[in-house]
């Protein structure tokens, strides 16, 4: 897929010599879930608005639908739809008239059709005529969607989106994000769930410490940097692993009834089987076996912990 946002080393150094980003370089494919991970301070929200034109870059150059959000601020501007973290909506207004009025920011002309799909799609079309102070949390941050969709734009960027929703409200958000995206709308959203970047996200970025670590295919980085951990239980406890078994560097569990054996999902072999073997040639007697894979937040802790 085409790149529908492109950023070419991109850095961003405020007054007093702090570097928020350190030579970014990100390309946004056309269609896709992006979810950008990363610590406090990490450089996502300054990311997002150097590209949104809210913050302007040191150097580097972005472009957004192929118009340089410099030379053609207001081309490449109403492609994007922008919710940011706060909830900044006005409290006395109704919920259609701020997303009426959101649409008209942009030049576009009325369309009345249209603000009531957005409305549907975000199951806020009963609370059309609410004032914004009367709905809850997870309602409002819906009115935020619904204004930064209000111009049609190819590219939303959600920050934080549910930054302070209970679980159901998250998982609804999910659906709707995933619906966006089947209506050919790009997402970029950042996140400090990690479940969230594992349920809805087709790549994963992470960024620390103003640089991208890395920008992969979800299911591709947790092939390629995930491991598997198998868990025995054994049928007797035992005070130390036997001195045949150091080869395996085997992990003895608190309580001495349990080995965790860590392995390499991309190696020819696992080791399981002779594992298994030299587990009964030590008269070890095995009640259970199990396995489990690398989590993506185990993935994410471990890429930002070797960069610190």
């Amino acid at each position: 897929m085409p790149a529908i946002v492109s950023a070419n080393d991109v850095t961003k150094i405020y007054e007093g010599g702090f570097e928020a980003l350190k030579g970014v370089s990100l390309d946004i494919e056309q269609g896709e879930i992006l979810a950008l991970l990363g610590p406090n301070g990490a450089g996502k929200t300054t990311l997002i608005s150097v590209i949104c034109g809210m913050v302007n870059a040191t150097s580097g150059s972005i472009s957004v639908g192929g118009h340089d959000i410099v030379d053609d601020f207001r081309g490449a501007r109403s492609l994007i739809g922008l919710v940011p973290q706060e909830l900044s909506l006005e409290p006395f207004e109704k919920v259609i008239n701020s997303v009426r009025f959101s649409r008209g920011l942009f030049g576009k002309p009325r369309n009345d059709a249209y603000v009531e799909r957005i409305l549907r799609q975000l199951s806020l079309w009963d609370k059309k005529d609410a004032r914004v102070k009367e709905l809850s949390g997870g309602m409002k941050r819906r009115v935020l969607i619904a204004k930064a969709l209000s111009h049609e734009p190819r590219v939303l960027f959600l920050d934080e989106p549910t930054a302070g929703v209970d679980v159901e409200l998250r998982k609804d958000m999910w659906e709707i994000v995933r619906g966006l995206r089947e209506d050919g709308v790009t997402i970029i959203l950042t996140t400090h769930y990690i479940e969230e970047a594992e349920a809805i996200a087709d790549r994963v970025g992470v960024i620390n410490d103003g640089k991208i670590l890395l920008v992969k295919d979800k299911a591709e980085l947790m092939a390629q940097m995930g491991r598997k951990q198998l868990c025995i239980e054994l049928q007797e406890p035992i005070a130390e692993i036997p001195a045949g078994l150091s080869a395996y560097e085997l992990v003895l569990g608190t309580d001495g009834c349990s080995l965790e054996y860590a392995y390499d999902t991309r190696g020819e072999r696992t080791g399981i089987t002779a594992l298994l073997r030299d587990l009964a040639a030590q008269g070890l007697v095995l009640k259970d076996v199990s396995t489990s894979q690398s989590s993506l937040e185990d993935i994410f802790v471990g890429l930002v912990g070797d960069a610190a």
